[in-house]
């Protein structure tokens, strides 16, 4: 991505268009590091994020809905205090800098007219959140600064000190002439490099284009270049820099990776969306929805972790000992050989040395003994470790067996909170892992009764409708309950996933709705980023649940293999 100085000076530009003049109605901070707030402008609302998080910096207009906490933050209260009811009247960026002014006109407590201004500042870890007043002091920020951090100090009170100008130019105000001086300075082997150190308010990812928009190759080295490289990088800043447009690529997943205000060719094809709203709304909102789901699983999703780590390594005891117990036969071999040679042996020898008639060769051998135990016990004690032995043997497959069965059931719930959307999903996991005991159940009464989450619907291009399950227990429902015994059944192969049903309603189903399902069912499952996925398919009568298995078990043995991509564009909408 490339949330660069000129990105935001596009974007900001869409702001003025959209919200300048509307009034401050409401303002939440649904998170740590963003801060909303709903504008009423003449067209209607808007709404307009302000993030300034280190690890994903950005500020634009936004249709998300993000769950608020029950109780606003400190900060959040304070901007409610000072900007409810404000109007929005200018909005500033500093040049060639990720550092945007917006100027409300508000009324102060004793009903005088005043403007505050808010201040995001986007730069990396220093990124922050002022409210200044009329003075220019700092009446609070989101992030706290002190006078021993060796920074900018951001403290109430203290006046707001802007960032240090950038001491490089602006490529939008430079000539072609002034493009053949950079070319001519001394500095970095590379264009891109070259471009990096000295123009200003640029991502590393726009300097790369410019290489190979001027040079045809990103990496070009500035001795290799023609005489016409200045000219063409005037023109590709003068286009894109003037007239800038939201592009974007994306992933293997479909979803949008990488974005710029100007074509992005280094990664292949690329799209242009909407709006800079519609860009940064597709690319946010998904990775913001799963970084909260990753938050509020997290104390589950440790609780499973922990359970796996801990029978992986009881298994490793179990393998070990397994092992051990497979050289049983000698123990059975020396039985007898003592058994032999009882005469021989006196009570209190610590060692009989006599043939092993069980090598072909009868070479010499010494066998220990115990020196409290008779001739007839030191036998019997070998015969004793044989049996000892062999009933570990079958004791340790049983249970290695169900600690894979066990192991196998827990990862599975891992890949469920992989694929976990929404809290009512997280708590139907939560349920899940309740009534196996694997989590103790809530102490708390809830005041209302969670609605029951409803299966993923689709429809294929026949009109067959395909059913997914969400998790182990809905994949169990689905299969052995709701399903009819002539539909058909898919499911990732080897894979943990989601159990996939076409209700056939008794029609025979044609190929390319069980493509569409297998393509369903290797996106909802572990392999949902690969390629040519292995998916099972076979009639619902086909599967059965292993005695004592676990939610979303199951066994089949007759049943053929379908090969699928699992992208999201093949994937059809859900209604």
């Amino acid at each position: 991505m490339a949330f660069d100085a000129y990105f935001l000076t596009a974007v900001l530009d869409e702001i003025r268009r959209e919200a300048t003049g509307a009034r401050v109605e409401k303002i939440h901070q649904p998170s740590r590091d963003s801060v909303i707030f709903l504008l009423r402008t003449e067209k209607g609302r808007q709404k307009l994020l302000f993030a300034p998080n280190p690890a994903a910096p950005r500020l634009h207009l936004t249709t998300a809905s993000p769950e608020n906490p029950a109780e606003p933050p400190m900060f959040c209260m304070l901007l409610r205090k000072h900007l409810s009811g404000a109007r929005l009247v200018k909005v500033e960026q500093i040049p060639m800098e990720r550092c945007a002014s917006f100027y409300f006109d508000t009324i102060d407590e004793l009903g005088d007219p005043v403007q505050k201004r808010l201040v995001c500042e986007l730069m990396g870890r220093t990124c922050n959140l002022y409210l200044l007043g009329p003075d220019g002091r700092i009446i609070d920020c989101l992030r706290r600064i002190g006078l021993d951090e060796g920074r900018r100090q951001a403290l109430p009170g203290l006046y707001y000190q802007e960032p240090e100008p950038i001491a490089k130019e602006d490529p939008l105000g430079l000539s072609e002439e002034d493009y053949s001086r950079i070319l001519a300075m001394p500095g970095a082997d590379r264009l891109s490099d070259r471009l990096m150190d000295a123009l200003g308010g640029l991502s590393p990812m726009v300097c790369r284009e410019a290489a190979l928009f001027a040079a045809g190759d990103c990496d070009a080295r500035m001795e290799a270049l023609s005489g016409s490289t200045a000219e063409k990088l005037w023109l590709f800043f003068r286009e894109h820099l003037g007239h800038p447009k939201p592009y974007f690529t994306r992933g293997k997943d479909g979803v949008p990776k990488y974005f710029a205000f100007c074509p992005i060719r280094q990664y292949g094809d690329y799209e242009e969306a909407e709006s800079f709203t519609a860009l940064l709304d597709s690319f946010y909102i998904l990775r913001d929805r799963n970084d909260a789901m990753r938050q509020k699983s997290q104390t589950v999703r440790k609780t499973v972790t922990n359970l796996c780590q801990r029978i992986k390594k009881k298994m490793a005891i179990q393998e070990k000992e397994l092992a051990a117990t497979l050289d049983r036969e000698r123990h059975r071999q020396l039985g007898d050989i003592v058994t032999a040679n009882i005469h021989a042996i006196r009570k209190g020898q610590k060692l009989l040395e006599t043939e092993d008639f069980y090598d072909e060769n009868m070479t010499v051998i010494q066998i220990p003994l115990s020196e409290v135990l008779s001739p007839q016990e030191n036998a019997a004690k070998f015969y004793k470790d044989y049996t000892r032995m062999k009933n570990a043997q079958k004791e340790l497959t049983k249970q290695l067996e169900i600690g894979r069965e066990e192991l196998s059931y827990l990862q599975s719930v891992l890949e469920e909170l992989n694929r976990a959307a929404t809290e009512q999903e997280l708590e139907e996991i939560r349920q899940e892992l309740q009534s196996g005991g694997y989590l103790k159940k809530d102490t708390v009464k809830k005041k209302m009764k969670q609605a029951k989450l409803q299966l993923q619907r689709y429809e294929s291009t026949d009109g067959f409708g395909i059913y997914v399950g969400r998790n182990n227990r809905q994949n169990e429902e689905l299969t052995f309950k709701l399903a009819n015994k002539n539909d058909i059944w898919l499911h990732a192969q080897k894979v943990h996933g989601s159990h996939v049903i076409i209700a056939s309603n008794g029609r025979p189903v044609p190929d390319d709705t069980i493509t569409e399902a297998a393509q369903l069912a290797a996106y909802y499952s572990e392999a949902s980023q690969g390629e040519n996925v292995p998916v099972d398919v076979t009639p619902v009568k086909q599967i059965k649940k292993p005695a004592g298995g676990k939610p979303g078990m199951v066994i089949y043995h007759t049943y053929r293999t379908v090969y699928v991509d699992p992208k999201p564009d093949v994937v059809l909408p859900e209604y």
